[in-house]
């Protein structure tokens, strides 16, 4: 259940702090007053397109917090799927955008806007004041039928997603290898010339750095030797000026000092310690150098090895790993280009096999939708005759598709006639816009008797509607909010009186700057809201009785509602 909205600079909002409550929340407001930025926010909250302009003026940033109690174990379990810790029943969320970006939590955990959608789905059902338009895209139907029929569906939808996969998977693969035997042995041709090119280098992983490493010690080798030649004259005994003799002569100085001096004799010790220090680079560089060799053959044969990895490189991979890699996989496509045929029966085979699977849980599914669509009809017509379609035909047709989709092999359209003698049409060709809201009422109120869904939000579904279709609309509100949380904007006085909390959204001036404000009215402040929209250039004693008058039937068909 949603506990509160938290708003801030957002449009005309400073900042609003919303509390609701179980059952029928209704709101009502002016026109421009700001109804349509509280939906925006809750859309915002969850990962819904919200444009930088919505931002306050003169704000860096706007906020959309929604507050939820979630007793759902399955709710909870999705959430703890995706990593989000809850602790109790509470869940908030909450997006903060800023001109050059948005962020998005759940419970404090930072989410994509995926996974926010994903949980929002869960916790709430929204229709806004366009809606009932998806009702003319006739692949909605199924979704509509399938979700009628969850519990008898079990997780037959599931496999046979899976199925389809497979079954895709299959075929893809099937009609991207068929080829004549012409082209097969061409590209078999191919192949072989590939894998003889990799496999008669005899790479080795990390060759190639080697070689570069003895190529360009190779290519510097004069260089390398005239340098090392005089730094081995500089360290050894052989120069009377180098560094080798000259530590000799300092030692020699200190042995005939050291007697005058006993503390000289450390410093004697650090002395000698360099001697056999340099003494011992001396000789390791003899010995390296000893090892440099560089002969034109071997130069040579580097040079060519260089030039046929880059080369192979150039063609099959920027690495050896690459290469290696890549003549794997041509080994496994000329194997089974060479056994093409018994591949291409396997193929088909298990092309079968999958097809086979997905025609059964299809048909499967397909039966439980053709059975239960009827049950569908008859709650449909039920509820529409309950929205003041007083004689209405509600029919489903379920026709075999041309193909598989994950959804199986059917094709679901929903009829209706809504004048006695008229045969059922597709819903486009019949229904008024003003229908089309009260039908797409008339089907979340019958999802609503089985949907897990704890909370369902209207935006402005009674637009079209007056009368008598409008006290229908509002009873049918009324019944839904006996078992769900409602929150609903409304223009109508016969849905406002049916509130179980009613607020109030208006626009008030300060400073000259417009806020949007909204607060909980009281009964009397109820009673003066329904006169309001009831209309009149002024609202009379008269309206207000009739206001009052209203609001105690709505009262009254509440009871009744309580004990069925």
């Amino acid at each position: 259940m949603l506990l509160g909205v938290h708003v801030k600079n957002l449009a005309l909002i400073d900042e609003v702090e919303m509390n609701f409550e179980d059952h029928l929340n209704i709101m009502t407001g002016e026109t421009g007053a700001g109804k349509s930025v509280l939906m925006g926010a809750v859309n915002m909250a969850l990962g819904g397109r919200v444009s930088k302009d919505m931002i306050r003026k003169g704000t860096d940033y706007a906020l959309a917090e929604l507050f939820f109690s979630v007793t759902d174990k399955r709710v909870l379990e999705t959430l703890k799927d995706m990593e989000i810790p809850v602790e109790g029943d509470s869940v908030i969320i909450s997006r903060r955008m800023t001109s050059g970006r948005s962020v998005s939590r759940i419970n404090g955990e930072i989410v994509s806007a995926a996974d926010v959608r994903k949980a929002g789905q869960l916790l709430m059902d929204i229709h806004g004041q366009h809606d009932h338009q998806s009702l003319l895209d006739k692949s909605r139907h199924l979704v509509i039928l399938d979700r009628f029929i969850r519990e008898p569906l079990g997780d037959r939808k599931e496999r046979m997603e899976k199925a389809y996969q497979q079954y895709m998977h299959y075929k893809e693969l099937f009609d991207a290898q068929a080829m004549n035997n012409e082209e097969r042995l061409r590209q078999i041709s191919f192949l072989e010339f590939e894998l003889e090119e990799i496999e008669d280098a005899h790479l080795t992983p990390g060759e190639d750095e080697q070689l570069e490493a003895d190529y360009r010690k190779m290519v510097h080798g004069r260089q390398i030797i005239e340098g090392l030649s005089q730094v081995h004259q500089w360290t050894g005994y052989d120069d009377a000026a180098s560094a080798g003799e000259q530590l000799g002569r300092s030692l020699k100085n200190f042995y005939n000092l050291e007697d005058f001096d006993e503390e000289l004799t450390g410093l004697r010790e650090q002395l000698e310690n360099i001697e056999s220090l340099l003494n011992d680079f001396n000789r390791d560089l003899s010995g390296y150098m000893d090892t440099l060799n560089f002969d034109d053959q071997d130069f040579k044969d580097t040079e060519e090895r260089l030039d046929l990895i880059n080369r192979l490189k150039a063609k099959y991979g920027g690495s050896i790993e690459n290469i290696l890699d890549y003549g794997k996989k041509k080994k496994e496509e000329l194997e089974r280009l060479r056994g093409y045929d018994e591949w291409l029966d396997q193929l088909k085979a298990d092309m079968a096999s999958s097809e086979k699977i997905l025609k059964e849980l299809s048909k499967e599914v397909s039966g439980i939708r053709k059975k239960y669509a009827q049950e569908l009809e008859k709650q449909m017509e039920n509820s529409l005759k309950d929205l003041n379609f007083l004689q209405v035909q509600f029919r489903i047709h379920i026709a075999p598709s041309e193909r598989y989709t994950k959804n199986g092999c059917d094709d679901v359209e929903f009829l209706v006639s809504t004048n006695p003698g008229e045969d059922v049409k597709p819903l486009g060709q019949v229904a008024s816009g003003g229908e089309l809201s009260r039908i797409m009422l008339g089907i979340k109120s019958v999802l609503a008797q089985i949907d897990e869904i704890p909370t369902l939000i209207f935006d402005e579904i009674d637009t079209g509607i007056s009368g008598r279709t409008a006290q229908k609309v509002a009873e049918k509100m009324a019944y839904i909010g006996r078992s769900h949380q409602v929150l609903c904007i409304t223009h109508l006085p016969q849905i406002a009186a049916m509130a179980d909390r009613h607020y109030l959204i208006e626009k008030n001036v300060y400073d000259e700057h417009a806020k949007t404000e909204i607060r909980e009215l009281s009964g009397e402040e109820q009673i003066h809201e329904i006169g309001r929209l009831m209309g009149g250039a002024e609202i009379t004693q008269m309206i207000l009785d009739s206001a009052a008058e209203m609001k105690n039937m709505a009262e009254q068909f509440r009871l009744t509602c309580l004990k069925k």
